[in-house]
Formats: structure tokens, sequence, C-alpha cells
């Protein structure tokens, strides 16, 4: 099929060149600047234009665009991380639709950061759609392929974004392979029933600030989800930050009277606080004062606190 890419990040650079290796033809792009954390930047989407000598443009309002996605004669788009709702005026330009990937088991989980608020909720797998997308709305319409995530206390967001970094090339290749032969063809119809959905709104690098009164295991799953790409889950240490990369829930191994924030054991390789239940959270790699190191190295006394 003719597809237009529509959008930001590594993961539909990737889409993008796998569509052409598997002989679609891919017709134009149309990206924005790039968020921060992204690994790929509108500049490569320029380039890779280039090489493949197709039409490019870059901007915000999608709208702005229209002519330049019309004259393309696109059978279908492929949409992640555009900025803005996509509205039926662009639409109606392609036969086949618009497939957006979502990381987020839909019709829940739609909107932003869908994957750390599934951690921090202590969700037991997360999904990844392909699913056509409807003007004006978020994350709605008909999916066509859908994948899962097996997730626990342990998985960190980095494990999450390298798994859908693998995967969704392939389902949306999956998706399209799929309507080519029957444009019609829906997995699910995602409910219309509010009841059924959860409305995820961005966070925010300062929501990542550790509240050690809190239960051991809400403290991790705040951890796991603040991770790179994201810029951490903090604290403060002798006023200065401290950045928490890598944790572990443990149980108390004696009965302690403790402080919240209150360092509980050092080791050569880690360090466990006490938190505002009868668990711990162990630490394994922290940053502070600008330097990756043990906590062993930061901690030298069971005197020490975080707050």
């Amino acid at each position: 099929m003719r597809i237009a890419i529509i959008g930001r990040t590594s993961i539909l650079y990737n889409t993008a060149l796998l569509l052409k290796k598997m002989n679609h033809e891919v017709v134009c792009i149309l990206t924005a600047k790039e968020a921060p954390e992204y690994t790929r930047t509108s500049q490569d989407f320029r380039e890779l234009a280039s090489m493949w000598c197709i039409p490019f443009s870059q901007g915000g309002n999608i709208l702005k665009h229209i002519d330049f996605l019309h004259d393309a004669n696109a059978d279908i788009a492929v949409s992640i991380n555009y900025t803005g709702i996509i509205p039926q005026e662009i639409i109606n330009l392609f036969p086949h639709g618009i497939l957006n990937a979502h990381g987020g088991d839909l019709p829940r989980y739609r909107g932003n950061a869908c994957q750390a608020w599934a951690i921090i909720n202590g969700e037991t797998r997360i999904g990844l759609c392909v699913h056509k997308m409807i003007a004006d709305e978020l994350d709605s319409g008909d999916i066509i392929s859908r994948e899962y995530l097996n997730i626990n206390n342990e998985t960190k967001i980095t494990d999450v974004y390298s798994w859908m970094e693998e995967k969704t090339p392939n389902l949306m290749l999956s998706a399209v392979g799929i309507l080519s032969k029957d444009p019609n063809y829906v997995l699910e119809e995602q409910s219309k029933n509010p009841e059924s959905s959860l409305r995820c709104y961005p966070r925010k690098p300062e929501d990542g600030s550790i509240d050690w009164s809190k239960p051991a295991i809400e403290i991790l799953r705040l951890i796991n989800a603040s991770g790179k790409p994201y810029s951490g889950a903090f604290c403060k240490f002798q006023e200065q930050k401290l950045i928490v990369w890598d944790g572990a829930l443990r149980e108390k191994s004696e009965n302690v009277c403790a402080m919240p924030g209150q360092v509980i054991k050092i080791e050569d390789d880690y360090v466990d606080i006490a938190c505002g239940d009868e668990n711990l959270v162990r630490l394994y790699s922290v940053e502070y004062e600008g330097s990756l190191a043990c906590p062993s190295y930061i901690f030298t006394s069971i005197r020490d606190r975080v707050y």
C-alpha cells in the first residue's frame, strides 16, 4: 500500500524502515519537533525522506499540511506521537484511514504516559494496540492488532519502552497487511462506555518526588515508572538531590522502630531504607551531586536519612 508517515519517535522511524523493506510504498513524511527524551529527531526524518526522494514537511497544526498530505495520494497513514489530535478532514484523505500505535491497554489507559501510570497502578500487564483513529478523539477507534507485556513489581519503564520499540514496527506491519486484504477487518471494537476507559494525563519530572512515608511498594513502583527515558524518582539527602535509578522491595528482617527515610542497613552493593509500612526499599543505584554511585558510597551511617 501507499503509506504516509505522520508523527515522531524512533519507533515510528523504525516502523517506516520496516514498511519500506517489506515492499510497501512510503510516499511522504510529516513530523514535528521531538521531545527531549526522543532518540530520533525531526532532522532524522528529513534525511530519511531525502534518501527515499519523497516529500517531507514539519510543523504543528496538522491542518496546515492538508494539501501536502492530499497530494501524496496515500492509501493509509501510520501515525505515532504527532502533536495534537487529528481532525476528520485529515482522516478523510486516506481510504484505509489512519493507524495509530498506542502503548496502553485500550479502551483503558488512553492518553499520556500510560506505561508509567500502569506501573504506578500495579497493573499485571501493559497493552500495545494498533487502532484506527477517530477524528477529534483520543486513542479511540477499532483495534486492528494488539500484544501484551506481562509486568510485575520488578518491571521498569525502560524495559517497557524496549519492548515497545521491538514490537511496534511488526505490529503495525501486520495491521497494514491485514487491511490491505480486508479494509473492514476489526479485531475489537472499542467500548463507548465511559466506565471502560481510563484517561491518563502527562507526568512531569517533579512527579517523581518520593514520599518515604508511603508504603514501600508504592515507592518502588514510582521508582520503576520514573526511570530512563524519564528523569528519575528523587528525594533529598543532606540538602542535595538524590535520584534513585534502581531499587527493590524487601521485607524487614527484624522488628524495628524507624522514621520513614531512615537508613536501616548498609552493605557493599545496596542500602535499605525504611518506609511508611512494614517493608523496606532497597537501593541499588543512585545519582548524587551529578554522579552515578552505589548507595553505600553515599550513605555511611544508620543515622543518615533521606526525605
